[in-house]
């Protein structure tokens, strides 16, 4: 829950730059966020609200020119994989995929092979269609503004 408050302050903050200099906005997410991974719930639940979140900032911000870009990234060779053993990409690997994305403009990118086998399926999914018809719904005006979220009270 905090991590979802902050992303939601850092990107109000940053807002007024990122519309002036028609930004972009690059949130690091996990195969996890899109199906769990039940040897770790907690992550998966973590990355699939931050996926949420990410697609939601991409139909609020469409119309004020900022891009927001999901990079769904399969197990990269970091200390939190240390200890599995499963393939795991390069860091290098997975910089070089993201960049390649951005510059293909790409919403969601894939940039390692765990990822690249899933991206076609995604992109052409009911879960993907579905987000384009969410989006039709978004405030198309310049005025629309991320409200930070608000402190619970239970």
């Amino acid at each position: 829950m905090i991590e979802k408050h902050l992303a939601v302050k850092v990107t109000h903050g940053f807002l007024p730059l990122l519309k002036r200099a028609k930004g972009a906005i690059i949130n690091n997410l996990s195969l996890a966020g899109l199906a769990p991974l039940p040897v770790v719930p907690a992550y998966s639940i973590s990355k699939a609200a931050a996926f949420n979140l990410t697609q939601s900032l991409r139909a609020l911000l469409a119309s004020q020119g900022v891009t927001v870009h999901a990079v769904v990234l399969g197990p990269v060779d970091t200390d939190m994989n240390r200890g599995f053993d499963i393939p795991k990409a390069s860091t290098e690997l997975a910089a070089r995929g993201i960049f390649d994305g951005l510059e293909k403009g790409e919403e969601d990118i894939f940039p390692d092979p765990a990822s690249q086998s899933i991206a076609e399926g995604w992109r052409a999914g009911a879960a993907k269609a579905l987000e384009r018809q969410f989006a039709a719904f978004a405030p198309q005006n310049t005025a629309v503004e991320i409200a930070a979220p608000q402190p619970s009270t239970t």
